[in-house]
């Protein structure tokens, strides 16, 4: 990026550890931000998903790219520790111009194709906490300093789009309220949020080829094309800087209030801004599961590239 327009501006990506929150924040932070990333993975101890990517990583990914990044380990579930983040952020900077949440941290948890008589109570509950109430205390906690100013935006990161999930069956009654309710989050959040001159969206990547997404068909980025052989519909698929460069174009669009209270998916801003994936393509990942993949029309996929 040869200019730097969210420079001078501070931004808070909630569960920033892998993954598209990882990304957002490297994006944010190529646009020339301040971008504190958090999560509860570190170099000193994995969370519960157990997996290897920490936040540590993240916050130098944020600096390297042309940002300053700061990792900070938070658990969103604690009241406490976001309470501290947030004071923490207004004792630096003075200033918040950017909320992300991102927290998800849930795959582990879900049991799919199974009626919810037959979910696991103990994980279903879990996932609700993880990937709503975790939103909830950080926009309790965060949204006070934001509005100080007015042109701040928060960015509700979910999957599906409200559109799509409202007609869609997610898979699993915990997985499907999760993502119903971030969306829904974005709404009242807008409505909130208006009076102040602020800007809540819900937005979603398309099929998101994250580090766990890659390891589950047994590819890298560098060769993830071969997993198509196995699963056809992957030729569609996005690096999580896709939506990480979506989040950047929102930010700094001086006309970001137009988006408020909107659900939308990275393929589609993309559409609008004109940035594109890390191949310099821009996938539509939903227009492509909706037209192609459950539509039946005959199409080359890379129509939706």
């Amino acid at each position: 990026m040869t200019t730097k327009p969210l420079e001078g501006k501070i931004a808070l990506v909630a569960g920033a550890t892998r993954g598209a929150g990882r990304q957002i924040a490297v994006q944010l932070g190529a646009a020339g931000a301040t971008v504190y990333a958090t999560g509860r993975s570190t170099r000193a101890g994995r969370s519960e998903m157990d997996r290897p990517e920490t936040i540590e990583e993240t916050a130098e990914l944020v600096t390297a790219a042309g940002g300053t990044g700061i990792g900070v380990r938070v658990d969103h579930l604690v009241p406490e520790q976001v309470r501290d983040l947030v004071a923490r952020i207004d004792a630096e900077q003075g200033r918040l111009d950017v909320l992300v949440n991102d927290v998800w941290g849930s795959d582990h948890l879900i049991t799919w194709n199974e009626p919810l008589w037959k979910q696991p109570l103990d994980n279903g509950f879990r996932t609700l906490q993880l990937a709503v109430h975790t939103h909830l205390i950080t926009s309790h906690f965060a949204l006070p300093l934001l509005i100080r100013n007015p042109g701040g935006l928060v960015v509700e990161i979910g999957d599906g789009t409200k559109a799509y999930n409202d007609e869609h069956y997610r898979l699993s009654a915990f997985y499907d309220l999760a993502k119903t309710c971030v969306n829904r989050l974005g709404f009242v959040l807008a409505e909130e949020l208006k009076p102040h001159g602020c800007t809540a969206v819900a937005l979603t990547p398309g099929w998101l080829r994250s580090e766990a997404m890659l390891e589950h068909f047994g590819v890298t980025e560098e060769n993830w094309r071969d997993a198509i052989a196995k699963e056809p519909d992957f030729v569609i698929s996005e690096t999580p800087a896709y939506v990480g460069r979506a989040v950047a174009a929102l930010a700094a669009d001086p006309d970001r209030a137009r988006w408020n209270g909107r659900s939308t998916d990275s393929g589609e801003l993309a559409t609008v801004y004109g940035f594109t994936d890390l191949d310099g393509s821009r996938p539509q990942g939903f227009r492509y599961i909706t037209e192609v993949v459950e539509g039946g029309k005959k199409a080359d996929p890379a129509d939706y590239r």
